[in-house]
């Protein structure tokens, strides 16, 4: 699980990111993110909608599994605020090599993460 010091807190804190934010899309997710130079670390954020599944135990397991994702690809020293936007359940059953080759193409295209395989 990603540690407190990496995540958002408060009702306004993703306004920042959806207003000055560029977005990565993938066929399953999107990453929004943008630099912030007021931080010494990353912020991570997991957006899953009901839409995606009715179920809190399903759209929970996707958040802890795109958090250990990001946990493991993003560099604890990047200053940026991201936000993960879930399109599909599909990543609730998908293998976890998978999940980090999804969300590592999406810190690739964004300029921001290692790739999966280092």
């Amino acid at each position: 699980m990603i540690s407190r010091l990496y995540r958002f807190h408060g009702h306004n804190a993703l306004q920042f990111v959806y207003r000055q934010g560029e977005t990565a899309r993938g066929p399953l997710c999107s990453l929004r993110y943008v630099a912030n130079p007021r931080r010494t670390r990353y912020r991570l954020a997991v957006v899953v909608s009901k839409k995606q599944s009715k179920s809190a135990v399903v759209r929970n397991r996707i958040r802890r599994r795109l958090y250990e994702a990001g946990r493991e690809l993003i560099p604890p020293d990047a200053a940026y605020d991201l936000v993960l936007t879930v399109f599909s359940d599909q990543l609730a059953t998908m293998p976890k090599k998978d999940i980090n080759e999804t969300i590592s193409r999406l810190l690739q295209m964004s300029g921001i993460g290692k790739s999966a395989g280092e």
